[in-house]
Order: structure tokens, then sequence, then C-alpha cells
């Protein structure tokens, strides 16, 4: 068995990989969210069977993998490209691995893209707290119409810029709202104390985010809608925005459906259907003003979509299973992780099965 992190080569990029167990094991590969790193996974890694094979990359511009650009036309593609190269390393998995994929935040995203471009290759999916598949934002009800033809209200222009400066600075403190330390007790969880010793750790994962047009959280375009900013073409805002990331109808048409679990919170504040990161409800609230109203522009119900959009998936022949956690927030691994750890290996045994 190994644990421990290397450097791989893969699509054209020097890539950060934490690697735990052994190469026969039944392969696990955990996908982390924005503003984090494969460290944000440590804490559920120690929790982990040995017999399992655990892969973490870190994504491009996150952790100690290169900061390559991301291209937000492609949606979360660059993401998928470098995740999906390491599947045939060697030195990572089996030949032919099919592991189960788990994905937090921006990770699901990048999780049923993967299993949309690569059905071949994932044995099952854990969706943690994903992102809905129709993006972030700009879309208003559960069939993802778009609210704006320029989806106004989503992409890098939507980033608080005090964080952002803050994030780059590498800022420490917890006296503003808007420092990293606080945003992580604030939003990722819903009760601080669930970060425990991990704090320094999961903090550390957090400033390793690349900032920038590249990077997060990428350009912004003006709109003539509200609130005045439309997504750019670069950047991973603008990749997550429903302009550029749209999964769902390839999702529920993939062939070979593997498995997938949903996990997530009911106090989630980033992902809901109130999220505090959508402009819409900020309008609602009347944090933001100028808010044309809910008919014009209502909160995405980010929740709401990806539960018909798994059920469209149960439909078509595949199957699915909603856990949700009563007073958990934003990462049900750190907050939750018993129930985490049990749907996990229940998915692992699933894997496991068809090979025995």
């Amino acid at each position: 068995m190994e644990t421990g992190q290397r450097l791989v080569s893969a699509n054209g990029i020097t890539q950060a990989v934490r690697v735990a167990g052994p190469p026969d094991g039944v392969p696990v590969l955990l996908v982390h969210g924005n503003c984090s790193s494969a460290a944000f996974w440590e804490p559920l890694v120690r929790r982990l069977p040995a017999t399992l094979r655990v892969v973490a990359p870190d994504l491009r511009g996150y952790g100690l993998t290169a900061t390559a650009p991301v291209d937000a036309t492609r949606g979360l593609g660059d993401f998928v490209d470098d995740v999906a190269a390491l599947l045939d390393d060697p030195s990572l998995f089996a030949p032919g691995a099919r592991p189960v994929v788990v994905g937090h935040s921006l990770g699901g995203g990048v999780a049923m893209r993967l299993l949309v471009d690569h059905p071949d290759r994932v044995g099952a999916l854990l969706l943690a707290a994903p992102v809905s598949p129709y993006g972030y934002g700009g879309t208003r009800d559960l069939t993802g119409t778009p609210t704006t033809p320029d989806f106004a209200g989503t992409g890098g222009g939507t980033a608080n810029l005090d964080f952002v400066r803050r994030l780059a600075a590498g800022d420490r403190d917890a006296d503003a709202p808007t420092s990293p330390r606080a945003v992580l007790r604030a939003s990722y969880v819903a009760d601080p104390a669930s970060l425990g010793d991990d704090e320094e750790l999961l903090l550390d994962s957090l400033l390793s985010t690349a900032t920038g047009d590249d990077n997060y959280p990428g350009t912004a375009a003006p709109s003539a809608n509200w609130p005045g900013t439309a997504p750019g073409r670069r950047g991973v805002l603008n990749a997550l925005s429903p302009a550029h990331f749209r999964v769902a109808d390839e999702l529920v048409a993939v062939a070979g459906k593997p498995p997938i679990t949903w996990i997530h919170g009911d106090a989630d504040v980033i992902v809901s259907d109130t999220a505090m990161m959508d402009l819409a409800h900020l309008g609602s609230l009347g944090v933001l003003p100028g808010w044309p109203g809910e008919t014009a522009c209502p909160a995405q119900p980010m929740v709401g979509q990806t539960r018909a959009v798994l059920t469209r998936y149960a439909a078509a022949g595949g199957a699915y299973r909603e856990v949700l956690l009563p007073g958990c927030g934003h990462s049900p691994h750190l907050e939750r992780p018993t129930e985490f750890v049990a749907e996990l290996l229940s998915l692992a045994d699933a894997v496991r099965r068809p090979t025995e």
C-alpha cells in the first residue's frame, strides 16, 4: 500500500495527485470543488478502509497542479480532460479501471461531464452537493430555461472582489466576512465546529486557488440585463455558468448508466434553491439593488433541478439514491463523515461485485 502525493504529466500539464491504498484495490477518484484542492478530501481519506485505491488530483489552478488556463467556452471540459487522462496512467489505476467517481460541488459537475464523455470509464457516481446539471445561476425552472438571453448574473463578474483580493493575498485572518477563513466557516459548512483540528489544512487548501482572468474568478462581460454582468469566456466561474455548462440531457441519455448517489445537506448556502451566491436570490432579499422581480429573475432552483434530472436518469434505465442530511451544509464529507463513508462504501461494493 502507498500513501502520498506525486506529480504526474497528463493532458499536457503537470498534475499533483494524492494516492492511497493498493494498486489492485477498488478504485475511487475524488474530485474536489471550487476554491479548494485535493487536500480538502484528507479528513475523509483518513476514514476510508486501506483496501481502497484512492486517487485525488488537484485540478488545474488549485493545489500544486499547474496554473493552466480554463477555457470557459468548454464548460468544465478542461478539468474533465485532465482527470480523464489520469485514468490511463498505470501508476495510478489498473488498466481499464472504472472508479467510483466522487465529486464535490464544482467537482460534481466534473464527475457528471466525465460520465457523459467517458461512460465506459466510470463505475459509479457519488455527487456531494454538486452544481446543478444546468450550471450555476441564470436558469429559472426545473427544465433549465434561461432567465435572460445572455445569462446575466452569472460568471466571473459575480465574484466578491474583496474575497478575491484576500484570496490572492493569502489572508488568514477571520475579522472580515469576506476573508477566506470567514467564508470557510460560514459557507463551506453549516457548523464551523465541524472543521475541527483540520481548519488550517482546509484553509491552506482554499488559499491554494490561483486567481486571475484565466482561473478564479475569470473574465466578465457587460450586460444590458440586471445586474449588468454576463459570463465571459475565460476562468472558473464562467465555466460553471449555464451559458457554457449544461449537461442535463446528455446525462439522462448516457449509455450504461452506472448507479448515482446524490448526498447533500438542507443547510447548504452555496448550492440550494435559495443559494446565497445566486445573485437573483440576493436581489430578492434586497441585498443587491435593482432586482427586476420574481417573474423576470427568480432564484435558480438548483436542488430541484438536480432532483428532476436524476429522476429522468432513473426513468431512462439508471438508478439513483438521494441522501438529504438535516443540518448539514455544503461539505457533507466533512460535516457528516459517517454517513458519507457508508454511501461511498456502498457504491464501492457495487463496483466490485461485477468483477468477482
